[in-house]
């Protein structure tokens, strides 16, 4: 199958009038491995996990950008009638926004992780800090513990629990082929301290710095292959994705850049946490 060009990405957008939205826009849609996709946007990633049983989402993005997200998916020569499970990394707007205009497309059930649970359902509130962001409510079917596995054809999903960033962030690992390789990929809920984050004394969200604790704690021991995750700038997507088109080899297969990242957003996590501790 293969990669689309961005002029011939650009050719769809025109064709269904899309625009660019929140100040993303589409990318080109692309493979990562076998049954792995890329078909998000070109700041928010979204993940198409394919089988003949039906197919998986990761990440809804932006109602408006599920159009991008449909034109990626059948751009590939997949149909969207066929995505049975809508899944996500974590309950802010720029991932779960359009999870109902999506749900209501395929007719796919929805499963949360437990702590992002309620704000899915309601629509967005119960947020910590993003208080007054609202989108269309969206009913869940399941609601996911830590460990607990989504199984699309023969392929399985493990959902990662790494709170913090939201107390339901979730990590997505799997095991994918390419080639005659297993590859582990992960893709990285989101370990950020965003700005205006309190990570001492937080009526909130009390038990923020302990979650990112556990989230870091997770994260440093998942075995990683294929680096990704719920922004493509966590993994190096654009630099990667052209490094695809020219060279030979996955360049996906970043373990060192997993590592790296996490360790990075680790101490990132640590030094805005002494400095609070310390006013």
């Amino acid at each position: 199958m293969r990669l689309l060009t961005a002029a011939a990405m650009s050719t769809i957008v025109l064709a269904v009038g899309l625009k660019a939205v929140h100040g993303d826009a589409p990318f080109p849609p692309h493979k990562i491995a076998e049954n792995l996709y890329y078909v998000g946007s070109r700041d928010i990633s979204s993940y198409l996990v394919t089988s003949p049983d039906g197919h998986a989402i990761i990440n809804s993005g932006f109602e408006e950008t599920v159009t991008f997200i449909r034109a990626s998916v059948e751009s590939l020569g997949f149909k969207m009638s066929d995505v049975k499970v809508i899944l996500a990394s974590h309950a802010h707007s720029d991932h779960v926004e359009g999870h109902a205009l999506l749900r209501e497309i395929t007719g796919a059930k929805v499963f949360v992780m437990n702590g992002d649970d309620k704000v899915i359902e309601s629509g967005g509130k119960g947020q910590y800090l993003y208080t007054t962001s609202r989108w269309q409510a969206c009913p869940v079917d399941k609601v996911l513990k830590d460990g607990d596995k989504v199984e699309v054809g023969k392929v399985t999903l493990a959902a990662r629990h790494t709170p913090g960033h939201t107390p339901g962030c979730t990590t997505w690992t799997c095991q994918v082929k390419d080639g005659k390789k297993k590859l582990n990929a992960v893709i990285v809920g989101s370990p950020n301290v965003n700005p205006g984050y309190q990570l001492v004394n937080n009526q909130s969200y009390p038990k923020i710095a302990e979650d990112y604790a556990k989230g870091f704690k997770l994260l440093k021991k998942l075995p990683c292959d294929l680096f990704l995750g719920a922004h493509g700038k966590y993994y190096g997507m654009h630099a990667k994705y052209e490094n695809r088109k020219k060279a030979d080899g996955n360049p996906f297969l970043d373990p060192k850049g997993y590592k790296a990242y996490i360790s990075e957003r680790e101490s990132t996590f640590l030094k805005k946490l002494d400095e609070q501790q310390k006013k």
